[in-house]
């Protein structure tokens, strides 16, 4: 139990971790939820100017069999070349998006909605906002690491979908020439880097003695998953995975990693000072 002089020190350090330390905090954690926001490249409202395009070669390791050049401005896809080395006769088919299309990464977008929300939660609490109680700055810390924990999330864990999901997709009316019945596409963010995953698909016969089971959702699909579309079955045959990391995706997950710490440890001291006494809500 601490004694009316130790407690009224605890309440003078307690003052002064209020108004300032947390407010220093707060200042640095804008500083680099900033520096993670600018690294998504996209122009705020009103800045103007053009979002540089990024040009990313995927290939397989040892093998050329998939090849993908794709062309990263901002949460768009705004060009993508793809080649496939068709394993059985060594055929060649290229794919391109027509000029008229991008994808956009919606991923991406989501992850800057949530770093611009934690910003905005911080900027609502400026220099010159006094802080009352504990409790509260916990309160705010709690909501800028659920933005923070959401924005890591959504570039952590791609979206799990069925090939059926996938086939009907705007996806794959995006490329010229078409893509054929027996291909399927997919591009997503995982972790730093950026994917394209190719489907070759083979026709199961209405004879065929495979006892049929379609495929749940999936991240990726492995060779002999099933499904059915437009009253046609298929078989996944072949599945090609090529990658590239994307320099600016990874100082951003630092940068969610360093601002959900200094969270933490700000939370941490608030609850240093709490373990001192309970007739007060901290």
């Amino acid at each position: 139990m601490a004694s009316v002089a130790e407690r009224a020190v605890l309440e003078e350090e307690f003052k002064w971790l209020l108004q300032e330390e947390v407010h220093a905090v707060l200042k640095q954690l804008q500083d680099i939820l900033k520096e993670a926001s600018h690294r998504f490249a996209l122009p705020t409202s009103g800045s103007g100017g053009a979002v540089k395009q990024e040009n990313f070669v995927l290939s397989t390791s040892g093998t050329d069999q998939v090849k993908g050049v794709l062309t990263l401005q901002g949460d768009a896809l705004c060009q993508a070349d793809v080649n496939l080395k068709m394993p059985r006769n060594n055929q060649l088919l290229h794919f391109a998006f027509r000029e008229d299309k991008q994808w956009k990464l919606q991923q991406i977008q989501d992850a800057r909605n949530h770093v611009n929300q934690a910003i905005y939660l911080l900027m609502n609490r400026d220099v010159n906002y006094q802080f009352k109680t504990g409790s509260e700055v916990l309160k705010l810390m709690d909501a800028v690491m659920l933005q923070l924990s959401r924005a890591r999330n959504r570039l952590t864990t791609p979206a799990t979908l069925t090939l059926p999901e996938i086939a009907s997709s705007g996806l794959t009316k995006m490329f010229t020439p078409a893509l054929p019945p027996d291909i399927l596409v997919n591009f997503y963010i995982n972790l730093n880097k950026l994917c394209l995953t190719l489907y070759q698909l083979h026709v199961l016969q209405p004879s065929t003695t495979k006892n049929f089971k379609p495929a749940g959702g999936s991240i990726l699909h492995n060779p002999g998953a099933m499904f059915e579309i437009g009253n046609q079955r298929y078989e996944v045959s072949h599945v090609h995975k090529v990658e590239c990391v994307v320099p600016w995706l990874n100082d951003a997950l630092v940068f969610f990693t360093v601002s959900l710490q200094l969270c933490q440890q700000l939370k941490d001291k608030i609850s240093v000072f709490s373990s001192y006494w309970n007739y007060r809500p901290y």
